[in-house]
């Protein structure tokens, strides 16, 4: 990850405010010059959610304008003035800290430029729709389809992610909820933290197993750390007596699904979050009503419907819009 300080933030903008985010080709009235703020855009998640909000404002009639906040709310800070400062129609962030955002987004308002986010609520600040997951009910599915597939009385390992963030906290919830309901007497026996990173995942993963001579499931709160057990499990020989469920939906994650190395991924689909962001605020600024949260459908991702993964990621043709029909007025 680079390290750039916030001036080069302040150039990067101005550079990209020259540069064509996306252009619409349906016709219509005024095209709308929206910004958007990423927690970075190193990340295959954030590149995939950009895709879609450019497909969303080629049909809709806006420019999107695509900035990298290096994962630093103090440079997210001065990209959103940068963005005021250019005048643009509206705002869409996502905030690498959810508290620390909520300045920026009060100049926003201040300067009346309506702000949409994506991902993570803000703790505070006038946003005006926000596009979220429901990170409790993705731990559940992932549980469910976990404890479906195990025995009565089976051994999971859980590895969590960042402790005290908001989605490792859901996440957690979740799956151990739904690990109760579906499978009978099935106990965690080892629930460690491995920070969303592969690497970790991997360290984490050897030590449970050599510290538990039986594990029939494995959770991992997200892809990556997934990998880093995937890797640990196979070294070990141990692929066959295991069967791994993640989330998130990454590109290795799902031909790890394919392979077989993982039962299953519960995908958030980040291009159909970007559409919906940039839908919204050109909906908003077209006057219409909108939705002050929506909530995005996560896709499980099974070795059933594996095959089809990149049609699904990318679901936003006419019909498959469920949220067009309450929250557009």
């Amino acid at each position: 990850m680079r390290n750039p300080s916030a001036s080069l933030g302040l150039l990067a903008v101005a550079l990209l405010l020259t540069a064509c985010g996306s252009t619409p080709t349906s016709g219509g009235n005024k095209q709308y010059k929206i910004g958007f703020v990423y927690p970075t855009l190193n990340n295959p998640f954030f590149v995939d959610q950009e895709s879609g909000a450019n497909a969303a404002a080629n049909e809709f009639g806006a420019k999107v304008i695509h900035v990298d906040g290096q994962n630093k709310v103090d440079v997210q800070t001065t990209l959103v003035e940068n963005f005021i400062a250019q005048k643009v129609d509206a705002l869409i962030v996502q905030p690498v800290d959810t508290a620390g955002i909520v300045a920026a987004i009060n100049e926003a308002t201040t300067a009346k430029v309506p702000v949409f986010t994506t991902g993570e609520e803000p703790n505070g600040g006038t946003v005006v729709t926000k596009v979220v997951f429901d990170e409790t009910q993705n731990g559940i599915t992932a549980g469910t389809f976990l404890g479906q597939h195990l025995k009565a009385g089976a051994k999971v390992v859980e590895l969590q992610g960042i402790l005290g963030t908001e989605t490792a906290r859901n996440r957690s919830t979740g799956f151990e909820k739904g690990l109760a309901q579906a499978c009978s007497g099935c106990t965690i026996v080892a629930k460690q933290p491995a920070d969303f990173d592969r690497s970790k995942g991997l360290t984490v993963m050897e030590n449970i197993l050599h510290a538990q001579p039986k594990i029939d499931g494995v959770y991992a709160a997200n892809d990556e750390m997934a990998m880093g057990a995937i890797k640990a499990i196979q070294e070990a020989g141990r692929q066959s007596q295991i069967t791994l469920v993640s989330n998130d939906g990454i590109a290795d994650a799902i031909a790890a699904v394919k392979q077989g190395q993982m039962a299953a991924t519960v995908a958030i689909p980040a291009y159909i979050q970007g559409f919906i962001a940039v839908e919204s605020a050109v909906k908003h600024l077209q006057g219409k009503s909108v939705c002050a949260k929506v909530t995005e459908k996560a896709t499980l991702l099974t070795a059933d419907n594996v095959a089809k993964a990149d049609s699904l990621m990318k679901a936003v043709s006419a019909a498959d819009r469920y949220w067009e029909s309450s929250c557009y007025k």
